[in-house]
């Protein structure tokens, strides 16, 4: 399993446009092919930074998702909100309780 970690800062004011954006194409991303999770934080001392924690059958099923048209679109709308600059992460999961 490809885990993706992606550490994401608004403009304040733009909270309410980012979360609008988000519930509006989450059930998509998570029926994307190969999605097999996604989830959404926020930090609890930065109200404007968010991560989203999404598992993935493989890296190709990523790359496939980040070069279509939902994430082209999604993110072209996401990333006009930003007030720095977007770090994402990939890791495998190496242990899990369940």
């Amino acid at each position: 399993m490809f885990v993706r970690i992606v550490k994401l800062s608004f403009e304040p004011s733009k909270i309410g446009e980012f979360l609008d954006i988000f519930n509006a194409s989450k059930s998509l991303i998570r029926n994307f092919e190969g999605c097999e999770f996604l989830e959404l934080y926020r930090d609890k001392e930065h109200n404007n930074v968010f991560f989203t924690y999404s598992y993935w059958k493989d890296e190709q099923h990523l790359h496939n998702y980040r070069h279509s048209d939902l994430f082209i679109e999604v993110w072209t709308e996401t990333k006009k909100l930003f007030n720095n600059k977007p770090e994402a992460w990939s890791v495998d999961k190496l242990e899990s309780l369940a």
